[in-house]
């Protein structure tokens, strides 16, 4: 049986307000992932709203709450980067001045972006949450347009938009899994597939370090969640709204969480597997399903919604290099040398020998672990995985060097 819904979120509405923003926020493909699907055990499918305008899903609710309220005087919204982004090239594209606030914290590239696109850009507050009260309160006393990054009926009438197409491009799907910040894309997502596809399951992801809404479902009233740092920024917002928490508790099968390890794992698999550049937030779906927190449909289709792309290129290169650690391909080393002439050319005519690639290399001469004729020797070397690895070490350990630990590891 289709939920009962607010008249604004009726599906024949919904596919109204998706149709007049299609010129603007035009349809994002499904991609298929093999490899993925053969790893994790069902078929799975990416909508990648990543490669929407802006870089991400929130375009499709700024576009939908200019076009059903004045802002004719300019509007106004809080937000961590991507809602401010949206408002920003929406406002542009309607005429209207445009103001945000975003954390003090926010990615560099982000900002750079919401000025791009014309906006004036204040940055004060912590979190997403205040800089949305600060919002809320310069709309009252200038009297702009508020917009939300979440809790409204028309920003969640929008945000539906993803579920519609999916319900197009997938339409036997058993499963969708979408990320959760505040709530506005898992219930447009909920709100198109439940009215279409009743019996289809729609899960939602938190990033555990700022995860309100499984308590708040439990209690049945927003619970505010202690926020700590995550990469996951688009998602941690610290409160459930007022609108969408029942719509999650009513629409949405599951709401689990993941660490900022799994996010981290999920972002690197997408950007080697999938060739896709997808934030923090936008790999939450995919996190869930690699890290067994939610199980596919072993006939499908399964969906993951990649809600986002706006990633800090400083960041996705540290995760990048973390995850060559982790698979071996990147190995860390300390070991000691003679202080003498010749004493790193022989420690580097060791490595050259193995086939590792030498990517840094670094003296450590201050130490009290040190003999006063030694020099220590940090090394990050290249190599084609765990087994290439062990054969470095135990290489270096045959021709007489310490293998162990970087002292900063």
């Amino acid at each position: 049986m289709a939920p009962r819904l607010p008249d604004r979120l009726g599906y024949d509405e919904l596919v109204r307000a998706h149709r007049l923003s299609a010129e603007i926020a035009p349809h994002t493909p499904v991609l298929t992932a093999g490899s993925l699907s053969e790893r994790l055990g069902g078929p799975l499918v990416l909508k990648a709203e990543n490669l929407q305008r802006t870089g991400s899903f929130k375009l499709r609710g700024a576009l939908n709450k200019l076009r059903s309220a004045d802002a004719a005087a300019g509007v106004v919204a809080g937000s961590a980067g991507n809602h401010a982004q949206s408002l920003a090239y929406a406002a542009r594209t309607a005429g209207v001045p445009c103001e945000v606030f975003m954390p003090a914290d926010a990615a560099i590239g982000k900002l750079a972006a919401v000025r791009a696109f014309g906006a004036e850009v204040r940055q004060s507050g912590e979190a997403v949450d205040e800089c949305v009260e600060l919002a809320r309160e310069r709309a009252e006393r200038e009297g702009l347009l508020f917009v939300h990054p979440f809790d409204d009926l028309d920003v969640v009438a929008g945000q539906a938009g993803v579920g519609i197409e999916i319900l197009e491009d997938v339409p036997e799907l058993d499963l969708v899994v979408v990320p959760i910040g505040g709530g506005g894309l898992a219930s447009g997502v909920a709100a198109a597939v439940k009215q279409q596809r009743p019996g289809a399951r729609v899960v939602g992801v938190q990033a555990e370090r700022c995860a309100s809404f499984p308590e708040s479902v439990e209690a049945g009233e927003p619970v505010v969640a202690r926020a700590v740092a995550t990469i996951a920024d688009g998602i941690a917002v610290k409160r459930p709204g007022e609108v969408t928490l029942p719509l999650v508790r009513d629409l949405v099968d599951e709401v689990v969480t993941v660490s900022d390890n799994a996010i981290a794992e999920a972002m690197a698999l997408l950007l080697e597997r999938a060739k896709l550049v997808v934030e923090g937030a936008g790999a939450a779906a995919l996190a869930a399903v690699s890290s067994g927190e939610v199980e596919l449909s072993p006939d499908g289709p399964n969906v993951d919604v990649l809600s986002g792309g706006n990633v800090d290129i400083g960041l996705l290169a540290t995760i990048a290099a973390r995850q060559e650690t982790l698979q071996g391909r990147r190995l860390r080393l300390f070991t000691r040398v003679s202080d003498r002439p010749g004493g790193l050319a022989a420690l580097l005519a060791t490595v050259a020998e193995t086939k590792a690639n030498l990517l840094t290399v670094e003296h450590v001469r201050e130490s009290a672990e040190l003999d006063v004729r030694e020099t220590g020797v940090e090394l990050t070397l290249e190599t084609r995985g765990h087994d290439h690895a062990d054969a470095v070490r135990a290489a270096l350990r045959e021709a007489g060097y310490e293998a162990s630990p970087p002292r900063w590891a």
